[in-house]
């Protein structure tokens, strides 16, 4: 695992080693183990290493027999011992042990087709410098993150944005069309940033840059089959779905120095956490983190895994000031505006890890979105099946059955509410976005503390629902209604938000490679091809997986309900002791100059949740406060005052120094 960067100037040549190393000094966190620069007449590319695989031979960049062809890259290649015995087959000589060096060999064979025989979680830059071409890449769900900056005959890229920033040259202001994305479905719609003029390189996808073209096309869709073959018995798809997951979780022990695994207590990272522990490694470390509010603490099942797995835990506890105090640090490595706190606690876990002595983890990730994990998914069928029968009082009292703690268990309020809120559109069933448009409509109350600058600026604009329609796949109505849902869920809000936010970001701003077994692309796309009724059974997510995970877990996980994965909230900024920070961005003043949100509208609930010690009337309160903090902080760091590095790496860097026309 590694932090990279670059730069390609088609007109002005060479750029310069001491801008690629300060790039390189904002993202050392990713790989603080080594650091190397390749530049020519044209291009630079940079690395950070996090030696993993082949910790003394595999420093980047890497380039071919002759010098050719080079590369940095970000992540693993999980079938790259396959890869390699293929390729010294066909002559090509190999002089290091990691998987890196597998591409260039890929790519002297395969040119840009090479992305596709990949099996892992990477981003990569590769310079042909004799074709002087720039290949970026990206793996098939977006695990590792990749952005490009382009202006006129010159790309500037890095695994985070700030390594771009670094350059003065790029223009640094936020997006307000992509502000009011997030403030809608929590992440940017398609390849946006929240920074106008920084792209990512989209999940499945590949870019090819030269000085007369640029062209960025998929390789890898997220693709549902329009019928349904549901002959196959029950078991065989067990089996195949098994042995598909036991595979990944092996993979993905592939590692020159020790694997852990974070432990929650529930269905997907104890199951994943078993397979290590009865099949790989008999000495697993796992990590878990708990809360010292209860109502979002998850300790009693922890605690119960660990009894039966037997591994050797570590366990955190946050309180709602360790939230608060870290939230600045979360924003800085995140990039984005958040509507939850839910990152903070898993910055803090991964910090566990690191000081533990070790660099990787295997997680859960992924389960709910590939197998029908989250209660959308049930939503969008109660309501299709309640929208057969709209007077039916039965059909929505179903709601009651995923949602039986709203009001405490007060049947006679619970029902009027959730019928109300699940009532709006009811009808609308042939609506592309269907499953998650409630969700989206509500979001007009947070949408109301926008300045009204913002909002003007934003209203001749395409909406973000229809932005999304009009990027779904051809046939997409064809598919179940399930798989439509699902195909929201993972192409909006799984790279954009879970993977990077409480992802990638989390992770590797402790130096700590998370790896994610339920994302193979094997198992994905096996189980996309699974009928419905495996993946929820009445309203039982994750059928066929809680089936699979019997034969290895105690019924007590395997059955268990899910349990959102959530972290407290207002009481971290506004309840008791108040970070400086939260007082000073969320004045009226600063409000007022950075110009994003409605001074009074803002000020009101802030005064609103400060009088009643941190206590919301609702969960779309702290959403709201907790995206106005982020904005504000986001602004405060990449934009009022971004702290560009003026000198390089306090640290040996390898230069590798191809210019002709002087140095």
């Amino acid at each position: 695992m590694c932090g990279i960067a670059g730069i390609v100037d088609y007109r002005n040549g060479s750029p310069s080693p001491a801008l690629l190393e300060r790039m390189l000094a904002l993202i050392m966190h990713r790989g603080p183990d080594s650091f190397g620069i390749y530049v020519d007449d044209t291009a630079g590319i940079a690395s950070a290493r996090l030696s993993i695989i082949d910790i003394r031979g595999g420093d980047q960049p890497i380039c071919n027999e002759t010098g050719s062809v080079w590369v940095v890259y970000n992540g693993e290649i999980y079938n790259y011992p396959d890869l390699r015995k293929e390729l010294e087959k066909r002559g090509h000589r190999f002089g290091t042990n990691t998987d890196t060096e597998v591409l260039v060999h890929l790519y002297e064979e395969k040119g840009h087709q090479l992305i596709e025989r990949l099996n892992g979680q990477f981003a990569f830059a590769l310079w042909d410098s004799e074709k002087k071409e720039l290949l970026l890449g990206r793996d098939r769900l977006g695990v590792r993150p990749l952005f490009y900056h382009q202006s006129e005959n010159r790309i500037v890229f890095g695994s985070e944005i700030k390594t771009i920033f670094a350059d003065a040259s790029v223009p640094r202001r936020l997006n307000p069309l992509i502000l009011e994305d997030i403030f809608t479905c929590w992440a940017p719609v398609n390849s946006c940033t929240i920074f106008q003029d920084v792209r990512q390189i989209p999940p499945g996808h590949i870019a090819v840059f030269r000085s007369d073209r640029a062209v960025v096309r998929p390789y890898w869709n997220i693709r549902f089959p329009e019928g349904c073959d549901d002959s196959i018995p029950d078991r065989v798809h067990e089996e195949q779905i098994r042995e598909l997951l036991m595979d990944a979780v092996r993979i993905r022990l592939r590692a020159d120095v020790p694997v852990g695994a974070y432990l929650s207590g529930g269905l997907d990272s104890t199951y994943i956490t078993s397979l290590v522990r009865k099949y790989f490694d008999n000495r697993l470390r796992t990590f878990s983190v708990g809360f010292s509010d209860k109502s979002f603490d998850e300790t009693e099942y922890q605690n119960m895994a660990v009894g039966v797995l037997q591994t050797d835990n570590e366990r955190i506890e946050c309180s709602d000031e360790d939230i608060g105090r870290i939230f600045p640090k979360v924003i800085w490595h995140a990039e984005i505006p958040v509507l939850r706190t839910a990152p903070a606690p898993l910055l803090y876990l991964s910090g566990i890890v690191r000081s533990s002595g070790l660099k990787v983890v295997l997680t859960g990730e992924g389960a709910d979105e590939i197998f029908g994990g989250y209660d959308i998914f049930k939503e969008d069928k109660i309501r299709r099946f309640w929208s057969r029968q709209p007077s039916s009082l039965w059909r929505s009292s179903l709601f009651q059955r995923i949602y039986p703690d709203i009001f405490s268990g007060d049947r006679k309020r619970a029902a009027p509410f959730l019928n109300a809120f699940f009532g709006k559109g009811l009808l609308e069933t042939e609506s592309e976005i269907y499953s998650h448009r409630i969700r989206w409509e509500n979001a007009v109350f947070l949408k109301q503390f926008l300045s009204e600058e913002i909002r003007s600026r934003n209203s001749g604009a395409e909406t973000v629902e229809s932005r999304i329609i009009s990027g779904l796949p051809a046939g997409f109505m064809n598919w179940h209604p399930l798989s439509r849902a699902q195909y929201l869920e993972i192409s909006i809000f799984l790279s954009n938000y879970l993977l990077s936010s409480q992802g990638d970001r989390m992770s590797m701003a402790n130096s700590v490679e998370g790896r994610y077994p339920y994302l193979d692309h094997r198992l994905v796309e096996y189980a996309f091809r699974l009928p419905p009724r495996l993946r929820i059974s009445g309203l039982k997510e994750k059928y066929l997986l809680r089936k699979v995970a019997a034969r290895d877990l105690p019924v007590m996980f395997a059955g268990r309900a899910k349990r959102p994965y959530r972290a407290p909230v207002v009481k971290c900024f506004l309840g008791g002791r108040e970070p400086e920070y939260v007082r000073e961005l969320t004045s009226e003043a600063k409000l007022g100059a950075f110009g994003y949100f409605d001074p009074v509208m803002s000020g009101r609930i802030m005064k609103k949740c400060r009088n009643a010690g941190g206590s919301i009337a609702s969960e779309r309160e702290g959403m709201a406060v907790t995206g106005i903090i982020s904005t504000q902080l986001l602004h405060h760091m990449f934009i009022s005052g971004f702290p560009v590095p003026a000198a390089g790496l306090n640290a040996p860097v390898r230069l590798l120094d191809r210019r002709t026309s002087g140095k």
